[in-house]
């Protein structure tokens, strides 16, 4: 797999993922790119220079070892995006993908950084509501409940912990018009792209940084879970395919069938065209890697068969 796409990938590491919208009627962003491990590289570092989460590094490297990929190992880097359905405006997190999108007002341009949500249990909501403050080298007054957890675990934590390298907000908050979840940095390494906290949002500290100086109180933000992202580039379809988040278990074939099909009876513009290959559908939907595949046959070829 590796070997095919590398004459279609660019080499070089990427940058901060600010990336210019598609035309109107698209939906792709970004590209894919390939690196190439060095001896100390882990997924976690790779992900923190690339503005990945480790999930997402791990799904798009299937077979490869995240602790030590090995000197000269391809590794492919996901920044290639299918954008969230709905609106295109302020802040929109997938927690399925465990991303995060911000489109800011009156550029043609998407920012797009990994998170870690809530842990099973402690699950992320799924709503509409707004940055409602921002604040910066924020202390941290834990909840009672989590307060009560560490000191079962013989962890007590103080009433007030104030800003600084062990305050788990990192050095800033937004605070959201949800009580009781914020989107903050952290002084932990790990955990980015992963299901790790008590349901806020978790940022690498730099891309909190650089979020806090665009979004401005007020923005907007919408809370989904879709694992299926349906697209078009090019005039090609594509499907972007995530594990689907459950706090009860994986969900069953005939649910992520169900989720696939619904997904595409939002797409009015999609969901009657008979190009789908839905043999390919069902592979990208197996492999749960994170890629937007191309999942339609080209119109002419679709016409010849009909010919026939």
């Amino acid at each position: 797999m590796l070997a095919s796409l590398a004459a279609l990938l660019l080499a070089a590491p990427a940058s901060a993922l600010e990336l210019p919208l598609p035309p109107p009627g698209e939906d792709v962003v970004g590209q894919l790119q390939v690196i190439k491990a060095k001896y100390e590289d882990t997924f976690a570092d790779i992900g923190t220079a690339n503005d990945l989460g480790y999930l997402e590094m791990v799904a798009a490297n299937p077979g490869v070892d995240p602790w030590l990929p090995g000197v000269g190992t391809e590794i492919i880097l996901p920044t290639r995006f299918i954008l969230p359905p709905g609106p295109r405006e302020g802040i929109v997190i997938n927690l399925a993908e465990y991303r995060m999108y911000y489109f800011p007002k009156g550029q043609n341009v998407v920012h797009t950084y990994p998170l870690g949500i809530g842990r099973e249990g402690w699950g992320s909501p799924i709503t509409n509501t707004s940055i409602i403050a921002k604040t910066p080298n924020p202390s941290w007054t834990p909840p009672a409940s989590i307060r009560k957890e560490h000191a079962a675990e013989g962890d007590p934590l103080p009433a007030v912990v104030p800003a600084g390298p062990d305050n788990p907000l990192g050095p800033f908050k937004f605070t959201l018009g949800t009580p009781g979840y914020l989107i903050h940095g952290s002084n932990k390494k790990f955990g980015i792209g992963m299901r790790v906290s008590h349901g806020c949002f978790r940022m690498l500290n730099h891309n909190v940084l650089e979020l806090a100086k665009m979004a401005p109180v007020g923005t907007p933000l919408r809370i989904i879970n879709q694992p299926y992202k349906f697209g078009v580039a090019g005039g090609k379809v594509y499907l972007e395919a995530h594990t689907p988040l459950d706090d009860h278990g994986e969900p069953s074939v005939v649910d992520k069938h169900t989720e696939v099909i619904n997904a595409l009876l939002k797409r009015d513009d999609l969901k009657d065209d008979a190009r789908l290959d839905w043999e390919v559908v069902r592979e990208v939907v197996a492999a749960e890697d994170g890629l937007p595949v191309e999942i339609a046959a080209p119109r002419e070829q679709v016409a010849s068969a009909a010919a026939h």
